[in-house]
């Protein structure tokens, strides 16, 4: 067996280099690449079914037509049929915030008044509750607000009718030649890395496959059963905490902390009793109990091995430096990141500089 060739000093310049360059095109082209990003990832999550279906005598073309549609298809819906009640339950939040204040400023700072010695007029809620008051009626048309947002300007108009045309096209002629391109894309690598960069993009294949596939499966999942729990609890604001939790809950905990939290408040406050407090615990408790034995284990595994204060601190930061593409773009940077830093712990530890 003959020994891997290492990478000489120049070609890891050459690499680093080539690794800055990407970095500073990616931040100077951020505002532009958010529609390829989206459509990259839809292609990537729908590439293993158009496999199967090309495997069971579908051509490939067929094969990525029917994933397509079943792709769109589903995000339309959701669209379609979410959105409104989203905003119907926001709209419903909005008014209700003045009665809230009312209870606080009655109930609430009368206590702390006695038990505590806070003075009562140290917290503003009044202007809090002029300032909702004066403006709720804006909340029931955000849609409408967007769109003559959009309409005040060409440029705006043409921008956003062109991500909404390039997401579909760039998801479809990706997911059509996906295989092909990375089969290039593996003709590419230099033969003396070829063995290492192949087991490196396994394991970030593996990694981001794991995540995006399992966790948006688990994602859904858990915003169904908050949803549905919330609802048969009686909760008016069930649809919006429940997807607020699921959307949350790719970071551990995270989702379960931040639902029990939102809609132990809004119990409190639509029936003011400790029982349907009881409720929603039992109905955050259920779904906890059924993702940690349940989904996780069967949708994502735990090979992922991306920490939570990881994920958190990946998608600030990459919202930070470039935008909402930052965001797209941050877990699949920090999964590739963690697979390259666990292959360079892998190599210190086998090297001399670990056993001097």
């Amino acid at each position: 067996m003959t020994e891997p060739t290492t990478i000489s000093d120049s070609q890891r310049w050459l690499i680093l280099a080539g690794c800055l360059l990407a970095g500073g095109l990616l931040y100077l082209l951020a505002p532009v690449l958010t529609p390829f990003a989206v459509g990259a990832l839809l292609a990537y999550l729908g590439d293993p079914l158009a496999d199967v279906l090309e495997r069971r005598g579908l051509s490939r073309t067929g094969a990525v037509l029917m994933v397509f549609l079943v792709i769109f298809s589903v995000l339309l819906a959701a669209l379609i049929l979410l959105v409104p009640m989203l905003e119907q339950q926001i709209v419903a939040l909005v008014r209700k915030v003045p009665r809230y204040i009312d209870w606080i400023q009655t109930n609430l700072l009368p206590a702390l008044v006695d038990r505590l010695g806070v003075e009562q007029g140290v917290v503003g809620l009044d202007v809090v509750k002029r300032t909702v008051m004066g403006h709720w009626q804006q909340a029931g048309g955000m849609l409408v607000g967007v769109v003559a947002d959009i309409s005040k300007s060409g440029l705006a108009v043409v921008g956003w009718a062109a991500n909404v045309v390039l997401v579909p096209v760039v998801t479809f002629y990706l997911l059509r030649d996906w295989d092909v391109l990375v089969a290039r894309l593996h003709k590419l690598v230099p033969r003396t890395v070829e063995q290492s960069a192949s087991r490196l993009a396994r394991d970030c294949d593996q990694v981001l496959a794991e995540f995006f596939r399992g966790q948006l499966l688990v994602m859904a999942a858990l915003a169904f059963i908050y949803v549905a729990g919330l609802s048969l609890v009686g909760l008016e604001l069930a649809l919006l905490i429940g997807l607020t939790a699921g959307l949350v809950s790719f970071v551990p905990y995270l989702g379960f902390l931040v639902g029990i939290v939102l809609a132990g408040v809004a119990a409190f406050f639509q029936f003011q009793d400790t029982a349907h407090l009881l409720y929603v615990a039992g109905v955050f408790g259920v779904g906890q109990a059924i993702e940690g034995m349940v989904l996780t284990p069967l949708l994502v595994g735990d090979r992922i091995g991306l920490h939570p204060v990881a994920v958190i601190f990946a998608v600030l930061a990459g919202g930070q430096l470039f935008g909402f593409f930052g965001v797209l773009l941050a877990l699949p940077a920090a999964a590739i990141i963690m697979v390259l830093l666990r292959h360079a712990h892998e190599r210190y530890l086998m090297s001399d500089l670990y056993h001097v």
